[in-house]
């Protein structure tokens, strides 16, 4: 059979999940509903597309890169050809704003190497969207869901903490895979509220994050003023309560959006 000299690429992180209790868990957790309009991120061998569409769903988008997949796939199109579509290419690349219905969930187990990107392009690109189930590397999950003060601490978890909440809802060992991956997995869920869906495209709040943890060893102050020097930081700092020698990990969420509100309103003063 063609599907049996299917080779797997690392450099895909091909790693597919064989275990049918956590496939039935990821869906039972997810609960797709009968009106929902979901998206699967690298369908692989479709295990986990054929479990979302045996419970329920109105349409689901699955994106994958891997044309030798498709041996796996094509009879899931011709099965539920109403409801599903496929859609090849890099999850990177796709424009999944042209995405009509757009996605209100996305589920699925994409590849560690662009967890964090993905997510981002995700939160920019589909601002319908409110529920994420992820796999993803455990590591991953624990840097997206860490607190403030410690040294996990990262731009995307502080923005997910002001549009929602995310948590580590299952720890999913590597011989569940195969092949079986170097390391151990987590089931990463999102829920946004809706509120401050802004800040995944706004220029200021990235370049503020990016900048502030570019260089985690120097001082946050040291950091922004080299992300906008003609910026009075010392002053938006006095202002909002932070220490002049505060990391950026130190500070809480609310304390970013606060520095973010010091900057907007000098915005006319400095190109961001």
């Amino acid at each position: 059979m063609e599907s049996r000299n299917f080779r797997h690429k690392k450099s895909l992180g091909q790693n597919f999940l064989v275990d049918r209790n956590i496939l039935k868990f990821i869906v039972e957790r997810a609960s797709p509903g009968a009106q929902d309009v979901i998206l699967e991120i690298g369908p692989g061998k479709g295990v986990l597309t054929r479990e979302i569409l045996a419970a329920s769903c109105a349409l689901l988008y699955s994106v994958e890169i891997d044309r030798a997949l498709e041996p796996f796939l094509s009879d899931i199109e011709a099965l539920h050809s109403r409801r599903f579509r496929l859609i090849w290419g890099d999850a990177m690349e796709t424009a999944y704003s042209s995405f009509s219905p757009p996605p209100e969930k996305v589920i699925a187990n994409i590849p560690y190497n662009i967890t964090t990107p993905l997510i981002w392009r995700l939160l920019e690109e589909l601002p319908s969207v409110q529920y994420f189930l992820l796999m993803v590397q455990k590591e991953a999950a624990e840097r997206i869901t860490a607190s403030s003060g410690t040294k996990n601490r990262y731009p995307l978890g502080i923005t997910l903490e002001l549009m929602g909440k995310a948590s580590s809802v299952r720890n999913v060992p590597r011989e569940v895979f195969r092949p079986v991956p170097g390391v151990d997995s987590c089931l990463l869920e999102i829920h946004l509220t809706g509120e401050h869906r802004e800040l995944p495209v706004d220029s200021l709040w990235r370049g503020m994050l990016r900048s502030g943890f570019s260089q985690r060893r120097k001082k946050l102050l040291k950091n922004l003023r080299g992300f906008q020097p003609a910026l009075p930081w010392q002053s938006f700092f006095e202002q909002t309560g932070i220490g002049e020698n505060s990391r950026a990990e130190e500070l809480s969420a609310v304390q970013w959006l606060e520095l973010r509100r010091c900057a907007e309103n000098k915005k006319g003063l400095f190109p961001v």
